[in-house]
């Protein structure tokens, strides 16, 4: 039974001291670890204080090599979710979503990492022509990463989206309200929406007149 002991010992002792530091979570498991070369390996959690009028958080999520790699969390300092991001090479790539403080999403971001070891790197882009078939396009490295994908708003209420927009390779192809969506989206023999009677009632009576002042609401000085 000693013997089992030292050996156990022993087996943990060289495993923390292949690690140039780390810290013990709650749980007993070594967070935040720094190895030999002076990059974050493994599990890790931030803390961010709040600072002149800046909100503070924690995030939690795992490196490789001195990279934030998958999906990372992050929480205000009261322990409420604000975000959940995916990381690749150190830079957002694949969807993540942003929570208010009641934990509904409001808004929902698509990206696209490149391997910043690369010169130049591929991209699947969808053919517009062709919905469901992709090509793919060599593209040169800057490094980081660009918007590419769907990106989409939510009215935090409701749940409803506000907002859609189509980005590819970092550039805005479409941006649309559900309004405009659903304007753009009509038929070519579509009706158009009748005024109300009072509005053409109004239209008609001031027909060749002078520009007619219509109170708003607002103040004027």
């Amino acid at each position: 039974m000693r013997w089992i002991l030292i050996i156990t010992m022993f087996v943990s002792m060289s495993s923390f001291a292949q690690w140039k530091d780390y810290i013990i979570g709650v749980k007993g498991d070594t967070l935040n670890r720094v190895d030999l070369a002076g990059r974050k390996q493994g599990p890790w959690v931030h803390r961010y204080e709040t600072i002149r009028g800046e909100r503070g958080f924690e995030e939690e999520g795992e490196y490789t090599d001195d990279r934030k790699e998958g999906r990372w969390r992050k929480y205000s300092l009261m322990g409420d979710l604000l975000a959940v991001e995916n990381f690749r090479w150190g830079f957002l790539d694949g969807q993540s979503q942003y929570f208010n403080m009641a934990g509904n999403v409001v808004r929902e971001e698509s990206w696209r990492a490149f391997n910043p070891d690369k010169l130049y790197d591929t991209i699947d882009v969808e053919d517009v022509m062709s919905p469901g078939n992709f090509n793919q396009v060599i593209v040169k490295n800057e490094g980081s990463s660009i918007r590419h994908g769907t990106w989409q708003y939510y009215d935090p209420v409701s749940g409803l989206i506000n907002k859609t927009e189509l980005y590819l390779l970092g550039k805005l192809e479409k941006g649309n309200d559900p309004m405009t969506l659903a304007r753009d989206t009509l038929p070519a023999n579509a009706k158009k929406i009748q005024k109300p009677k009072e509005v053409l009632d109004f239209e008609k009576k001031n027909t060749g007149k002078k520009k007619v002042k219509v109170r708003d609401g607002s103040v004027g000085y």
